[in-house]
């Protein structure tokens, strides 16, 4: 009788994991192809912009901003920012201060499915704020992108070399998430003022961190 138990309590145990496993994850709206704004205009009008309004994202803005970032455009898993030997070393996380539907916290932007994996819940842009020496807008923003980049990806075939591509492929992704912004109506700047272990440790992880955007409204 008590074995049987055990065995109750190991099977409720698991299905609560993967219950909870798979409830962290959110699906993204599906992304836009054909914007209302043409391309030229966006570059004619980029620019870094500081100041945001408290108006929270929503669930589209979001998706749309990461699928710019590094989203899946073509079989064999292709993105939207060139890589060298599509080795795509680089990981997006988002700081969500204020969004709609989505509760304040860390999450991992996982390409492959177009989804935001939860990794903690809570208010994190005043400490985000705070590691790239108090920069108020990483605090104000309704959200932060953040890029990171695991070197050995890439540095595994193009030996020392790969750490170039790697800030390479970074401004590509920069720029999309300025362009997509613009297009969106809102406004985003390119951090890269911060304490990398501050940062890190902040965010829970190994990656190396290169790049802070904060995104809202002008």
């Amino acid at each position: 009788m008590k074995l049987s138990l055990v065995f109750l309590c190991l099977f409720l145990e698991g299905c609560f994991m993967t219950l909870s496993a798979q409830t962290s994850k959110i699906k993204l709206p599906d992304p836009v192809t054909r914007g209302k704004i043409s391309l030229e205009e966006t570059l004619s009008k980029r620019k870094s912009v500081r100041e945001y309004t408290r108006e929270p994202l929503n669930k589209k803005e979001i998706s749309q901003l990461l699928w710019a970032a590094q989203g899946i455009t073509h079989e064999g898993w292709k993105r939207t920012a060139p890589s060298a030997g599509a080795t795509y070393p680089l990981e997006i996380y988002l700081v969500v201060n204020r969004a709609e539907r989505l509760e304040p916290g860390l999450y991992h932007y996982l390409p492959s499915e177009h989804t935001l994996e939860l990794k903690k819940s809570g208010k994190f842009g005043k400490k985000l704020a705070e590691a790239a020496l108090n920069q108020e807008m990483i605090e104000k923003a309704p959200l932060d992108i953040v890029i990171t980049a695991l070197y050995q990806r890439i540095t595994s075939r193009y030996g020392d070399r790969g750490r170039r591509y790697v800030y390479m492929e970074a401004g590509h992704v920069g720029e999309n998430i300025y362009l997509q912004a613009e297009a969106l109506g809102l406004g985003t700047v390119a951090v890269g003022a911060f304490y990398d272990d501050r940062v890190k440790r902040l965010m829970g992880i190994d990656e190396e961190v290169l790049y802070i955007m904060p995104v809202g409204r002008r």
